[in-house]
């Protein structure tokens, strides 16, 4: 049984079960090596999350839905009463960050993009690479948000749109190919 440690500052509560949790990852999952993977965390079938990626779940759960994925250097994390929730086909660009919002299904957020705690981002948006969603706001579904901070610039396009499924089709197929050379003995040199 894990003993929490003496902590320099007590007042400040801090629950420590998660940190004792072990992730639960689909089997059909591809978890790239060099990614991170913590405490209280789940990862649906087909999803990858990919080199350098961080998914830290000691505060509340991370819930990755399917066919979903976290490119190079993404980061999810949570505050205590802020959980993160992933959809469904999500694309988490490459160095994203959500933190303690929700993301719901057939979503692009765009590479080095952050969404802060508690943000709603609806089905089918769309956030531009580089774009600040501030805590607590609510992205309607197929939307395009882009700007520091992000504000809505027009609906989705059906050209978005494509880009969108084209996006976590690819990264499905790339995550499979990834695990059969892994499997094959090809090297990832760390």
């Amino acid at each position: 049984m894990f003993q929490p440690p003496e902590v320099p500052f007590p007042q400040i509560h801090w629950d420590f079960s998660a940190i004792t949790e072990n992730p639960v990852i689909d089997p059909t999952a591809w978890i790239a090596p060099g990614a991170t993977l913590y405490g209280r965390v789940s990862v649906g079938a087909r999803s990858s999350i990919w080199f350098g990626a961080v998914v830290r779940g000691d505060h509340e759960r991370i819930d990755i839905g399917e066919d979903s994925n976290l490119q190079d250097g993404a980061i999810l994390h949570v505050d205590p009463h802020s959980p993160c929730k992933i959809g469904n086909r999500v694309s988490l660009g490459h160095r994203a960050l959500v933190h303690g919002a929700t993301v719901e299904d057939d979503v692009l957020i765009g590479i080095s993009a952050n969404v802060l705690s508690r943000a709603v981002i609806g089905r089918g948006a769309f956030i531009a690479a580089g774009a600040l969603v501030l805590e607590e706001t609510i992205v309607p579904p197929g939307t395009l948000w882009a700007g520091v901070p992000a504000r809505q610039i027009r609906e989705v396009s059906p050209e978005l749109a494509w880009r969108i499924e084209r996006t976590w089709k690819h990264y499905a197929n790339n995550s499979v190919a990834h695990r059969a050379a892994q499997e094959q003995g090809i090297r990832f040199v760390q």
